[in-house]
């Protein structure tokens, strides 16, 4: 190769000798002839120094039968790009394997609904390897599980403890080399001790056989009850019971709650299907083109009136038009919180004295809009003036809770959450766990085909919510790294400047309505 000239820069000087100097005064169209003449005799010369061995060290192998074949022109390329179709080994990726498990036939199980349901023999417990690496790191908020089991990190979890929980606890929960066993203590509200072993069953077919053996008692109330001074000095027979929410007196483990996998009695679908409604629903109405009101919708429906109508006026997708949507705890905190985030409207929230699982993660101006528990009519009434008068900022802040709750909230967080806090619970675990005689096995089979007519409205929409919230195949992916423990400096940061954000927020409106007294 001579330096400083490309292959063509030579080739064209090889064969510049094969045409004859044109004369002076040779028209512009003859000499246009030869030179197109010559760039063609150079490209098909080039074209037979190629390297063909890529192409020989596919002979006698299978062609794969799923080769997108992608027609370009040349006068559609402007600049270099990737392949649309990723090129695995040799030419093209064969797409991964994907373990589906049996469909679940619940057909004629109403007819048999007062026979005992035994769950189907698997055998030996599946060998689970994802195709793929992690996920990456989770969300921030997947820290928190280190906070809400560290009472426990010093002395390990004995019997005894997980016995302390029975008392407030609806049921016990034991998982025993991947399947599953259920002791009932009392009935809880509606369907949520239903709903929740249903999320645990579809955890283990999401992660087969990556769920150690455990023992837990898992309480479906509204309330956390486990205040640590109720208890010994030395926490020795701190239980550590599972719920809902928490607040700062308690010590309650947080978990997911029931209504991810369907609220039946309300009419409300499983998050993954009801995520997507709201993420479409969003773009009905603009948020500039939304009522520049702040709206608050309790529980005023009479519930089988409203399935009778279809569920017209409660469907939450299309309640997002209004550029303000209030949340407020009742007895303790609501289920409606994430539907609220969700909305692309910003969301006013009365000061909360509870948590959830994601919600320690939110922060002041930027998910929310901190409202005044003390003075909740005139801190709404500011919150809506300041919003109207910066609509850019305030519009920022909705879109920003519903990113979250739309990209860190999804059904494959849940399931990894579920995933890491019930791994390190059972690092904790100081006994072996045992299936009681009392228990019952369950599993996603005998749960599915026995939610028929039976629930509250008649209309079959356990099993329905069910069957739409079944897990199909195990994860193609390996969950998310949870992040290390939370040091005490960093949290003691992060209270101060949530704190501060709310105070100079009431700071703003404490001297609005100063002003607005002057001007009266």
């Amino acid at each position: 190769m001579v330096p400083g000239r490309n292959s063509m820069e030579i080739i064209i000087a090889k064969f510049s000798h094969w045409w004859p100097p044109l004369k002076k005064g040779t028209p512009a169209t003859l000499r246009a002839i030869f030179f197109f003449l010559v760039l063609f005799l150079a490209a098909y010369i080039s074209s037979l120094c190629l390297d063909t061995s890529a192409f020989l060290s596919i002979k006698n192998e299978p062609v794969p039968t799923n080769v997108e074949v992608v027609l370009v022109r040349p006068e559609n390329l402007t600049k270099l790009e990737e392949p649309r179709t990723p090129l695995p080994a040799k030419l093209q990726t064969l797409p991964e394997r994907v373990l589906e498990f049996p469909a679940i036939d619940c057909s004629g199980a109403d007819e048999r609904k007062n026979q005992t349901r035994t769950c189907p023999d698997r055998g030996k417990e599946p060998t689970w390897e994802p195709a793929r690496g992690s996920r990456g790191e989770c969300p921030s908020y997947f820290r928190w599980i280190h906070e809400d089991l560290k009472p426990w990190k010093a002395s390990g979890i004995t019997r005894e403890m997980v016995e302390g929980g029975r008392g407030s606890a609806n049921f016990r929960l034991v998982i025993k080399k991947g399947r599953v066993y259920v002791e009932k203590f009392r009935k809880s509200i509606q369907s949520r001790d239903k709903f929740t072993i249903w999320g645990i069953l579809q955890l283990l077919r999401k992660y087969p056989g990556k769920i150690p053996d455990l023992e837990l008692m898992f309480d479906c109330e509204d309330k956390p009850v486990i205040r640590p001074e109720k208890y010994s000095a030395e926490a020795a027979a701190l239980p550590p019971l599972f719920r809902y929410c928490g607040d700062r007196r308690t010590v309650d483990v947080v978990f997911p709650d029931w209504s991810f996998w369907g609220w039946a009695e309300i009419n409300i679908r499983p998050w993954d299907k009801l995520q997507k409604e709201m993420k479409e629903g969003n773009k009905i109405i603009k948020w500039e083109e939304r009522e520049p009101y702040a709206y608050w919708k309790g529980n005023p429906f009479d519930w089988f009136k409203e399935s009778q109508q279809g569920f017209k006026e409660s469907s939450l997708a299309k309640q997002c038009k209004h550029r303000y949507k209030i949340y407020i705890e009742g007895y303790a905190w609501s289920v409606s919180e994430k539907y609220i985030l969700a909305c692309d409207s910003i969301t006013f929230m009365v000061k909360p004295y509870y948590y959830d699982f994601f919600t320690r993660s939110l922060e002041p101006l930027v998910h929310y809009w901190p409202i005044n528990d003390r003075d909740k009519c005139r801190s709404i009434e500011y919150g809506v003036q300041w919003g109207n008068q910066n609509p850019e900022k305030a519009q920022a802040i909705g879109r920003a809770a519903s990113e979250l709750i739309q990209e860190k909230v999804s059904m494959d967080y849940v399931y990894d959450y579920m995933f890491h806090l019930l791994n390190e619970y059972g690092k904790l675990l100081r006994f072996e766990p045992q299936v009681p005689a009392a228990s019952v096995e369950v599993c996603s089979e005998g749960m599915a085909c026995s939610g028929g007519g039976e629930d509250v409205l008649g209309l079959g929409l356990e099993r329905k919510f069910m069957l739409e919230s079944l897990v199909k195949s195990p994860s193609l992916s390996r969950p998310c790294e949870i992040g290390h423990p939370f040091e005490s400096q960093e949290l003691e940061k992060y209270y101060k400047r949530n704190l501060n954000t709310i105070r100079r927020v009431q700071k703003w409106e404490s001297q609005y309505w100063q002003d607005f007294e002057k001007q009266g």
